[in-house]
């Protein structure tokens, strides 16, 4: 278990690239990606090396800005990602703030998850993730 990590610029390209990868693999149009985010600021750079190496799988993708960390799972729907976040709330001991969204189910497209993310996270878990809009569409 590990996860690949990926430079936070690479955030929306990565989106586009699993999706485009979801559509040409699943017909269904299940939920077959969703991206888990989670505020990792209570805990120490070794701390969260740790807990990544231990609960996510070498298919899962991390993406992070300081300590707002994204999770890409292809083919895992809210209930797998759930299942993944409440491993990291056991490792810390605590309850992590986070948000799960997941392609297509709550939106279309990069631009779309990314709007629904940021806003939600706002609302929801009152986190300032306004950095988003400022990703390079490439």
């Amino acid at each position: 278990m590990a996860g690949v990590h990926f430079k936070y610029s690479d955030f929306r390209q990565l989106i586009k690239l699993n999706i485009g990868i979801a559509d040409r693999l699943d017909e269904n149009r299940a939920e077959s990606l969703t991206i888990l985010y989670c505020d990792f600021s209570d805990f120490s750079k070794d701390e969260i090396k740790t807990s990544l190496s231990s609960v996510l799988r070498n298919s899962d993708s991390i993406v992070n800005n300081k300590k707002d960390y994204f999770f890409l799972f292809p083919y895992t729907d809210k209930y797998g990602a759930k299942i993944v976040k409440t491993m990291f709330d056991e490792f810390f001991g605590k309850k992590i703030t986070s948000y799960l969204v997941s392609y297509p189910a709550d939106g279309e497209d990069d631009e779309e998850l990314i709007n629904y993310l940021q806003n939600k996270v706002n609302n929801i878990c009152k986190k300032d993730l306004s950095y988003l809009y400022e990703l390079p569409s490439k």
